[in-house]
């Protein structure tokens, strides 16, 4: 059952990260979107492919390290000590993720 919580929390974790990053406004989040749609908006001069690139790096960083964070805080909370245990219980969360991601 803890694993379960644990899940779910970083679910959370990762949707609140989304939602903190793109905030009201989808053309902040642009990078998520396929490239025909980024392209139709780049002609529309809605966006700038150098403002894109700069907020998908500055989201992109601050995002892989709070969940590579929460990941190995789960794995100590979890007392992990083998690789074995570390690499299924990671594969675990980053699967869950993916499918919560779809």
């Amino acid at each position: 059952m803890k694993i379960v919580i644990e899940l779910i929390l970083f679910c959370l974790l990762f949707t609140l990260l989304v939602k903190a990053g793109v905030g009201n406004n989808a053309l902040n989040g642009l990078y998520f979107y396929p490239k025909p749609v980024q392209e139709r908006v780049y002609s529309l001069g809605l966006a700038d492919r150098e403002t894109v690139a700069k907020k998908k790096k500055q989201f992109m960083i601050l995002f892989v390290l709070i969940m590579a964070c929460a990941l190995i805080l789960i794995l100590y909370i979890n007392q992990v000590r083998t690789f074995r245990k570390a690499y299924v219980q990671a594969l675990l969360f980053l699967e869950v993720m993916n499918w919560y991601d779809g």
